[in-house]
């Protein structure tokens, strides 16, 4: 699919980061590859508790946003054969400059998750942590990832708790509901334009079952004793996310 050809929402997202890629997610590259433990959102909850995951060594892995692909990077030290999907060239370009400076290869496509050049049934894992599980069309991305899984593959993926997205605002997430739930699906941010997709738990799970998966765990992830605001990624406080959760982790798998 050629640029022009996108959706105008995927042209507005690649703006967005590649802004970020020039204000946070270049600069904090080469400390994310470096790290030895897999971690999930904004508050880096270890896999080793979390256990969403278990053993990836020899599975095909496809990485549905994979932005500067440390994710990918963390998996291919676990002997996973990952394969990173992004629609930003300069995420694509930074994750590049780090596979020729750590020596972790592995394939970096540009294309978005709705649309991925490579053949049907075959993957063993999906994978999207903040990628297409929020910049993406759920009702494009979701069957695209059916497509790529063989039967029995699974489906992992980290996005915004839903509570979190009815209290979020331009000034962070408060204690409020500032929209309705009742058809949830996209949101345009007035100040950057960027476009994020967030739908409810029933419209997920109803997603997931008409394409073919069930639905094995939902993780809602709370931000641990301690835990501080995180200086970048500053739309939720850790006090916040003590109470509530800010982040949630589907896992299903593809039925045979």
């Amino acid at each position: 699919m050629s640029s022009s050809e996108r959706p105008k929402y995927v042209e507005q997202n690649v703006a967005t980061w590649t802004r970020a890629n020039a204000d946070y997610t270049d600069a904090s590259a080469a400390s994310a590859w470096a790290q030895d433990e897999i971690t999930w959102g904004v508050f880096s909850l270890p896999e080793s508790g979390l256990k969403i995951l278990g053993d990836v060594e020899g599975l095909d892995v496809v990485e549905l946003g994979c932005g500067t692909a440390y994710f990918s990077a963390w998996l291919a030290k676990r002997g996973a054969r990952p394969v990173g999907i992004d629609p930003t060239p300069a995420q694509l370009s930074t994750a590049r400059r780090m596979q020729s400076e750590t020596g972790i290869e592995f394939p970096l496509i540009e294309a978005i998750g709705e649309e991925v050049p490579l053949p049907d049934s075959t993957f063993d894992l999906a994978l999207s942590e903040y990628g297409a599980s929020i910049w993406a069309d759920p009702n494009r991305w979701i069957p695209e990832a059916a497509r790529l899984l063989r039967p029995g593959g699974r489906l992992v993926f980290l996005c915004n708790s839903t509570v979190s997205m009815l209290c979020a605002t331009l000034e962070g997430t408060g204690e409020q509901l500032v929209r309705p739930q009742a058809g949830m699906h996209q949101i345009e941010w007035p100040d950057t334009h960027e476009v994020e997709f967030h739908i409810a738990h029933s419209d997920w799970i109803e997603l997931l079952r008409g394409n073919g998966f069930e639905v094995e765990r939902l993780v809602e992830l709370y931000a641990p004793a301690g835990a501080e605001t995180h200086t970048y990624y500053k739309y939720v406080t850790a006090e916040w996310a003590r109470q509530w959760p800010p982040e949630e982790i589907w896992v299903a798998r593809k039925r045979g």
